[in-house]
């Protein structure tokens, strides 16, 4: 490991490159970049969630860590680590203080691993437009995850308006073995869906997903029955034309699975680790059109998948608007008290 303090870009790449050559054959065989945005206090379990992901998709991976954008004085910190304590990868954690934190790319680009795809992870809240942070812009594949955020339910409608082929959200990986349960309860089945409920949370995304997948696959209008007693989606339910009912109930970390006229079943549902998640999403980096158009399907939006998935960067200054902002509250005060 290096540790470079109050340093350059141009200084992150030579040790880079001379960690490499120290570390011979481990640091071979790159699969992708993987950016991660993350703040300070997530970084530890941010590195815990990309080792698990490069022992599947050997990467270098770039912690980008943004802090005090309004002080005076720019400063980079870097921790650099090929192999070791982050497993199969090359690592090189980032620490910005600034101005600089605005312009990471300019640190960031000259790291990036050459013809292979790069991929920017926001562990955190999302952007509210990711084409306002060039990171985003300049990758592949991008990964939100909008349980992070205030609101979940908006802020999954806000990735449906920003929506552009290759983006991606951990709520949608999180009920893959939820849709493969599903999927696997029609193999034997002949009849058509015609009623479906989801129970969960009103704040669960991934609630809000399932019934979006659903409505893009079966053509149905699932009911949404909102639920206090559990903190995520407890069950589905399929009623077919026949009269038959199918239903799967979370308990714990398997799944009651009930059909009319069969004998009760329990399937394994477990709750996988967030690196297992971001692993998944790493397995594919071309667009994913069925997400897309269970993400248009939950926000009442169509075409997603028929954007264009290019973007064009948005310059935003966030301490300005921070300013502005409190000008603006500092304004509406003093004309209350007038």
């Amino acid at each position: 490991m290096i540790g470079l303090w109050d340093t350059t870009g141009n200084e992150v790449v030579k040790a880079l490159a001379a960690e490499r050559r120290s570390a011979g054959g481990v640091a071979s065989g790159m699969a992708l970049s993987l950016i991660v945005v993350v703040d300070e206090k997530r970084v530890r379990e941010a590195e815990a969630a990309a080792t698990i992901a490069a022992s599947a998709h050997p990467c270098r991976l770039l912690v980008v860590v943004r802090t005090d954008v309004e002080r005076e004085r720019n400063r980079l910190d870097a921790e650099i680590v090929v192999g070791g304590r982050l497993g199969p990868c090359e690592a090189v954690v980032m620490r910005m203080y600034g101005r600089l934190a605005l312009h990471a790319e300019s640190v960031v680009m000259p790291l990036l691993v050459p013809d292979v795809p790069v991929v920017t992870w926001w562990h955190g809240e999302p952007p509210e437009e990711i084409a306002t942070d060039f990171l985003g812009v300049v990758a592949d594949r991008r990964i939100t995850d909008s349980a992070q955020a205030a609101d979940p339910i908006a802020a999954l409608r806000q990735r449906a308006r920003d929506y552009a082929p290759g983006d991606t959200d951990l709520a949608w990986t999180r009920i893959t073995p939820w849709r493969t349960l599903v999927a696997g309860a029609f193999d034997t089945a002949q009849a058509k869906v015609t009623e479906a409920t989801v129970v969960a949370p009103r704040t669960d995304p991934t609630a809000a997903l399932m019934r979006g997948w659903l409505t893009a696959r079966l053509g149905i209008d699932p009911v949404w029955e909102p639920t206090d007693e559990f903190p995520r989606m407890r069950e589905v339910q399929l009623r077919c034309a026949n009269g038959d009912e199918l239903t799967l109930t979370r308990d714990e970390s398997v799944a009651r699975f009930r059909r009319t006229g069969q004998e009760d079943r329990t399937l394994p549902l477990v709750r996988r680790p967030l690196g297992d998640e971001l692993a998944e999403e790493l397995r594919r980096l071309d667009a994913d059109q069925v997400y897309a158009e269970a993400l248009g399907a939950a926000a009442g939006l169509t075409g997603l998948d028929q954007r264009p998935a290019g973007r064009v960067h948005v310059w935003k200054d966030p301490a300005t608007a921070q300013r502005a902002e409190a000008g603006v509250t500092a304004h509406a005060g003093a004309t209350a008290n007038e």
